[in-house]
């Protein structure tokens, strides 16, 4: 969502507010205010020299203007979005009345849009286009955005009321045949068979989103795509809600500390403080990521670790969250939009733009990999049994899936004597951020500033200014790291506001890091640094796009992972660690031996970790190809299936992934979760550029 409403401006001691232009402290609102301050002082007048009179003048006015600014309405903040952001003042009794006022701007421009006549031209069809939801967009992002970072049921209930409508509008534009019949004509004028470079790319792809959207369908199946569109809105929402109160519910409070044995000092610091936040004794573990890393890794207590796995597996599963009979709507909706356009289903239709062109290719893509990748798993495997029998005796089983981490990390420390955490005193997390500022800078000519003074919506949020070597500002962005229970899972890049030519790009990246316990500050593993440096190669792509038209900024869905992908190298590079990798204490260096066993390490268990993701894949490409609601089973137990032939191990009955899955079901990687493994192939060749200059 972009901003909203009606613009308001202060002019003088009177703000025109949303109320048709009523001025409000004129000779209606405050009359009887101003007339008994007047009488109050008339007799004083009357008996003091001028001087006093003056004061006294200026007293009745000055207590004019406190009664007027203490009556007038507060500003709708989503009305009137500039930057920097306003996120200390956004509340949520603003989203239904700016959502109400931004679509009723946005109705008066889609009717002037429709019903316009006189020449088209390029301007007052294609770019005007783009403007018709710009403000409304706007303000939807913003209000969407603080959903998934400081989100409480109050918020989700007004999304909840906010979106049917917001949909209704978008698809009254998209599917409005006088729109439509607009851009077909001046696509067929001499001006658009003219044009050339961006703007002629603009005009196909813009013919093509109409046409992908429904435009060229009769009226009836325009009218079911409506119903779709909406319903599907919905339903995404309310799989997103269902998976952060359900992980949010969980927690395992543990009171023996013998229990904790193998459990690193800075995760036990980090279940400590858990505990504390929410005034409890002990040790609380959470489905957090940092949380639930730890313990699958190092706690040597089977059972608890066999716990916390079976509650992050069954997220969203059953009873009040359960999100099974939604995944199976969505797939249900997704195939008929398909089909509802002509295509064979869902798959077909979100690849037809893309590099990999089809469904079919995409399957043989992720077929040519896993039967490369699969001996490497056997082998792998088969080292990790070997590993526990020899720990443990001949008769030991091979590890189940609440162990396979734990031997995993044992098996890497006999062999490379490397522990994932004997690297995290090298990564204190502001040394990380100048490191990869300096990297960046070096790369793309780019400096950053960390701006002070700004609101934003938790205290551990940056803000930070970007510009180039020249000076000139590229953006903002907003940093958000650490791990909430209000926040949702996972690390995301995004766009708050969108590049105009009144108005900077404004960017954000969130993740859920290991935050600073126990005295120390935030000492992250090589994997949450790599995590950094993906979602930042995220920002460059957004910050460094200064593609004039609005329409031209995305990228290909295949390519959209090569920009964050490519930039993970950087934390395996010596030259790069030395910017950044400094012990938190003494400042020393990763040492040569650690480094050498690092670099050694990190391709340990690849296959394992590749198989996944190929399942993972697999499972999106076949819930949107074969799949069919009406027959096949449980969505649950046949992603479970599809998951089973990828990994080594036995998974519970229970295993679910799908109702967790939220790049599929709660974001825009449906059909397209096999990107990930696309552009990481793209970006082995193009990082080799990078390695020769």
């Amino acid at each position: 969502m972009e901003s909203m409403g009606p613009e308001t401006r202060r002019r003088g001691l009177c703000r025109r507010g949303g109320d048709g232009g009523r001025r409000h402290g004129g000779a209606g609102s405050f009359s009887a205010e101003v007339q008994a301050q007047q009488a109050a002082c008339g007799g004083a007048r009357a008996a003091t020299s001028g001087g006093l009179m003056k004061f006294q003048r200026m007293a009745v006015w000055l207590l004019l203007a406190a009664a007027l600014s203490a009556q007038q309405p507060e500003q709708n903040p989503l009305l009137d979005l500039r930057v920097p952001l306003p996120f200390d003042r956004l509340r949520v009794e603003h989203i239904a009345p700016a959502v109400q006022a931004l679509i009723e701007e946005g109705r008066k421009r889609h009717e002037s849009y429709a019903a316009g006549t006189g020449r088209l031209t390029f301007e007052n069809t294609i770019l005007a286009y783009d403007e018709i939801t710009d403000r409304l967009d706007r303000a939807a992002g913003i209000v969407s955005h603080l959903d998934g970072v400081r989100s409480t049921p109050e918020w989700r209930a007004a999304i909840a009321q906010a979106l049917p409508k917001i949909t209704a509008f978008r698809n009254s534009v998209t599917l409005d045949p006088r729109v439509w019949a607009k851009i077909k004509k001046y696509a067929a004028s001499e001006e658009a068979r003219s044009l050339t470079g961006n703007r002629k790319r603009l005009l196909e792809l813009t013919l093509k989103r109409f046409r992908r959207a429904g435009a060229d369908l009769d009226e009836a199946a325009r009218s079911r795509m409506r119903e779709i569109n909406i319903e599907l809105a919905n339903l995404s929402k309310k799989f997103n809600d269902n998976a952060l109160e359900s992980t949010g519910a969980f927690e395992l409070l543990i009171a023996d500390e013998a229990k904790l044995a193998g459990l690193t000092e800075m995760a036990r610091a980090a279940a400590r403080q858990a505990a504390v936040e929410k005034g409890l004794e002990g040790w609380r573990f959470t489905l957090q990521t940092p949380s639930v890393m730890a313990a699958l890794t190092y706690l040597d207590d089977a059972a608890l670790r066999e716990k916390i796995y079976r509650a992050s597996i069954t997220v969203a599963s059953d009873g009040r969250w359960d999100n099974r009979p939604l995944v199976r709507r969505i797939l249900e909706l997704r195939q008929e939009s398909a089909r509802l356009l002509g295509y064979r289903d869902w798959a077909d239709y979100q690849t037809e733009n893309r590099m990999a062109g089809s469904g079919a290719k995409v399957r043989e893509f992720l077929a040519r990999l896993e039967s490369q990748t699969r001996p490497a798993q056997d082998r792998e495997h088969q080292e990790l049994v070997a590993f526990r029998r020899k720990l443990e005796g001949p008769n030991a089983p091979p590890p189940a899936p609440w162990e396979t981490q734990y031997y995993t990390r044992k098996l890497r420390q006999e062999r490379y004597d490397l522990d994932p955490d004997a690297l995290r005193p090298y990564f204190p997390f502001e040394g990380v951020m100048q490191g990869l500022f300096e990297i960046a800078g070096r790369l793309f000519g780019v400096k950053f500033a960390k701006m002070s003074g700004v609101p934003v919506w938790d205290p551990t949020v940056e803000y930070w200014e970007v510009r180039d070597a020249s000076g000139e500002l590229l953006g903002y962005f907003y940093s958000d790291f650490f791990a909430r229970s209000n926040k949702r899972s996972g690390a995301w890049c995004g766009s708050l506001l969108s590049r105009r030519p009144d108005r900077p790009q404004v960017g954000v990246i969130v993740g859920n890091l290991t935050p600073p316990a126990g005295g120390k500050p935030a000492l992250l593993t090589h994997n949450e640094v790599n995590t950094i440096f993906h979602e930042f190669g995220h920002l460059m792509a957004q910050l460094l796009n200064r593609v004039p038209e609005p329409g031209l900024r995305g990228y290909v869905w295949d390519f959209v992972e090569l920009p964050s992908q490519i930039m993970e190298n950087f934390t395996w590079n010596r030259e790069c660690l030395d910017l950044f990798a400094r012990h938190y204490q003494t400042g020393e260096k990763i040492p040569a031996g650690l480094y050498r066993r690092m670099i050694a390490a990190r391709n340990f268990n690849a296959a394992h970790a590749q198989m996944n993701q190929l399942g993972l894949a697999t499972m999106d490409l076949d819930l949107h190809t074969v799949y069919n609601p009406a027959k096949d089973p449980d969505p649950q137990a046949y992603s479970r299936d599809i998951m089973q032939r990828f990994v080594k191990h036995t998974l519970p009955k229970e295993y679910s992934q799908v109702t967790r899955f939220l790049h599929l079901f709660g974001g825009n990687y449906s059909a397209g979760y096999y990107s990930y493994k696309w552009a990481e192939v793209l970006e082995a060749d193009a990082f080799t550029r990078f390695e020769k200059e």
